[in-house]
């Protein structure tokens, strides 16, 4: 679970469509900050610089009325004409016009009786006789309440800056869709699939990206297309020729001149075989002729016929079911692997093993040697096209650099994968086949 939390903030993290949300949202809180701090700072300055001197001539003259020492009932006339409240603190007159408001009580609570200081926003004066005379705005309804409407605006204010960032994101967005168009041709042109070009929503920056894209992938695919015909074209013009000199060299009187030019024909005979098989494997799916199999039954019919005397030894799930695939593009496959694992294994003394098993929702197979193994820097180079290591570069271990690869084209034209590691002792190569359709 916590892998998982990790891999998706990793990915938001990297997205740019998360980053332009964050950034909107950032961008709407620090508006309505200032926004909101602005006009406080100018309600705050304005008052104290226009309307204060005007409130402090009122707060004087409501002083005056009230009188010295302060009579109770004329400030009660006051607070019933006047939305006021007024306290009197003193040594003779103790009262308070709103004696159960909750800001009085909170400040007598917390300051223990002290009064309260003089500020813009409760003025006060100090008569001759000792006694202090507070003033203030009076509450009004709740629902009324200026702070509650103040409180109303300022969530209001947010909600409308939020909804035009939220529209700003949408026309945004819009306009990077094409992004993920020219993302998702780019991985199928990776993929080797040119049969659907991007296409072209907009006619600005993006928009002409998306038509460079389909051009350098219509090039990259007219010159993977020529090459595939150079050499489908080469492999069949070399076939009769091969087949021409392999009858002549029947021919010759037996010796080892005869047997070393007979296994160079051979050689290549397969490397022609292995590149036109490989051509045909570059579209995928299309070359197979898939049907319903058993990899069991497949591996025990090559390994009885083909390879009865070399002793390999096999460990076959029973549990492994049935499943769609090309007959003889599998045991193509399995052909390569066990010829790559019987010449690795010649001088190491245990013979290749070759195991199944059900790994989810797929078939894995391995086929193992007991030889001495591969530099762990060469293995992911192995199954390229015409790549050996250099201890593989003799006469003896025969092959040419097409077994690997091959392999791995049968299985990715299945919908699986190839892998290959180290087994100490040995390499072992492993199969991932899906259990659904190919």
């Amino acid at each position: 679970m916590r892998s998982a939390v990790r891999r998706g903030w990793r990915r938001t993290r990297h997205s740019l469509r998360a980053r332009l949300v964050v950034l909107f949202l950032l961008l709407a809180l620090a508006m309505t900050l200032t926004f909101v701090g602005g006009m406080q700072a100018v309600m705050r300055y304005g008052w104290q610089e226009v309307a204060q001197p005007l409130v402090a001539d009122y707060v004087d003259r409501l002083t005056a009325e009230i009188g010295t020492p302060p009579d109770v009932a004329r400030a009660q006339a006051l607070t019933r004409r006047l939305p006021l409240r007024i306290r009197i603190e003193g040594p003779a007159v103790n009262w308070s016009s709103h004696p159960d408001d909750e800001r009085d009580a909170r400040w007598a609570q917390r300051h223990q009786g002290t009064p309260r200081p003089d500020s813009s926003w409760h003025p006060s004066r100090v008569l001759a006789d000792g006694h202090r005379i507070s003033f203030g705005l009076a509450s009004l309804p709740r629902d009324d309440a200026p702070e509650d409407r103040a409180r109303l605006l300022g969530w209001a204010t947010l909600l409308a800056m939020l909804l035009l960032v939220a529209v700003v994101y949408t026309r945004v967005r819009k306009l990077l869709a094409p992004l993920a168009d020219i993302r998702a041709g780019a991985i199928r042109y990776g993929a080797g699939d040119f049969s659907q070009p991007i296409p072209r929503r907009t006619r600005d920056e993006l928009g002409e990206l998306a038509m460079q894209v389909n051009g350098m992938a219509d090039g990259l695919h007219q010159l993977l297309d020529a090459k595939r015909q150079l050499l489908l074209a080469i492999s069949h013009e070399l076939r009769s020729p091969l087949t021409r000199a392999r009858l002549n060299a029947e021919l010759v009187d037996a010796g080892g001149a005869r047997d070393a030019l007979l296994h160079d024909l051979a050689e290549m005979r397969d490397l022609i075989s292995d590149l036109l098989e490989s051509e045909r494997l570059a579209g995928g799916h299309a070359a197979l002729h898939t049907e319903p199999a058993k990899l069991d039954e497949l591996i025990r019919e090559l390994v009885d016929g083909q390879f009865r005397a070399r002793g390999i030894t096999l460990a076959l799930d029973p549990a492994v079911p049935e499943i769609v695939l090309d007959p003889i593009r599998v045991r193509l496959l399995l052909r390569n692997l066990i010829d790559n694992a019987l010449r690795h294994t010649a001088a190491a003394g245990a013979p290749p093993s070759i195991s199944t098993a059900v790994a989810g929702d797929r078939i894995r197979l391995t086929v193992r040697d007991h030889g001495p193994g591969v530099d762990p820097a060469q293995l992911p180079l192995l199954a390229q096209a015409f790549y050996r290591p250099d201890s593989a570069r003799q006469r003896a271990t025969g092959g040419v650099g097409l077994g690997l690869y091959l392999c791995r084209l049968v299985a990715q034209a299945h919908g699986g994968s190839l892998a290959l590691r180290n087994a100490d002792p040995g390499l072992a190569v492993d199969v991932l086949l899906p259990l659904a359709s190919a």
